[in-house]
């Protein structure tokens, strides 16, 4: 209880006076502070984001919405809001307008992921049609799809005998996302598939993809990948950097399952949380980057 009642004070009235004595002191508000006292990543753009969000002034508030296009016209009404001499401070509004870019791009990610994530896959509709015959031609160059329905998706780890049935929850997302993976990654994508047919580790590969493919999809909308985007992209996150993430995830989801050796397929459940887990825990630290990093053979 106390806890809550010192936010709720620090929050409404210290924080304010305090943030007014030091700009006494220093000459310089909050946010040139942060832009000043931080290198460019997670750690400036959040303190940042937290900045203008907590800020009295429904100008700073806004920015954290802006348009890409409207970043630049932002920045200088913040300027003028915040009374900052630009010849005092020259990097002050590319610092910060690096900080909006990605801030503002984080949310309209979000809104394109979701976009793909409810678009459903529809046979009828050539493009999702080619996309799943080009995610077996990916993984198994070699081997001849006898017919559209059949049970051979199964070697690659879909359920039955029609993969469409398998999307439904993740929708395109989840399919563009094994692509992109086995695009982008093939001999990767088919060592790991390899894997998941291993006689007493295996799992089923596509069927754990689509899984992987929530569990992004997850930490993106809680705002867990924030400090990873904010380190790793310079501006406005796209959807391939969601879908670099998720490549990230599936190689080492795997390499984590190989490790653990469960018992059975009927613990993936349990594993796949404690994943969940230490993928939670590298991203609450400050330098985080879930950036694919093969392991070389000696």
């Amino acid at each position: 209880m106390f806890t809550y009642i010192w936010q709720y004070l620090y929050t409404a009235f210290f924080r304010f006076w305090l943030k007014w004595f030091i700009r006494q002191v220093t000459g310089k508000c909050e946010l040139q502070r942060i832009c000043q006292g931080y290198n460019p990543g997670a750690t400036r753009t959040m303190k940042t984001e937290y900045s203008l969000k907590s800020s009295k002034s429904q100008i700073l508030r806004n920015a954290v919405n802006v348009e890409e296009d409207e970043v630049e016209i932002c920045v200088t009404r913040i300027i003028k809001e915040k009374n900052i001499h630009e010849q005092k401070d020259p990097k002050f509004k590319i610092n910060l307008q690096v900080c909006l870019l990605q801030i503002s791009g984080y949310q309209r990610l979000c809104v394109a992921v979701e976009d793909l994530r409810k678009q459903a896959f529809d046979s009828a509709v050539n493009e999702h049609e080619n996309m799943l015959l080009k995610l077996w031609s990916l993984l198994m160059p070699t081997v001849r799809l006898e017919s559209r329905v059949t049970k051979q998706w199964g070697d690659i780890g879909f359920q039955g005998d029609d993969p469409k049935t398998d999307f439904r929850g993740m929708g395109m997302l989840g399919l563009t996302n094994l692509i992109f993976f086995s695009e982008n990654h093939t001999e990767v994508a088919r060592q790991v598939l390899s894997h998941s047919n291993h006689p007493k580790l295996g799992y089923s590969y596509a069927i754990v993809g689509i899984n992987l493919t929530e569990m992004a999809y997850s930490l993106l909308n809680s705002g867990a990948l924030k400090p990873h985007f904010y380190n790793v992209v310079p501006g406005n996150p796209q959807l391939e950097h969601f879908h670099r993430v998720y490549c990230y995830l599936v190689y080492e989801f795997d390499k984590f399952w190989l490790k653990e050796e469960p018992e059975s397929i009927m613990e993936f459940n349990h594993y796949r949380e404690k994943f969940h887990e230490e993928v939670k825990r590298l991203l609450l630290e400050p330098d985080v980057a879930l950036c694919l990093t093969l392991e070389t053979k000696q």
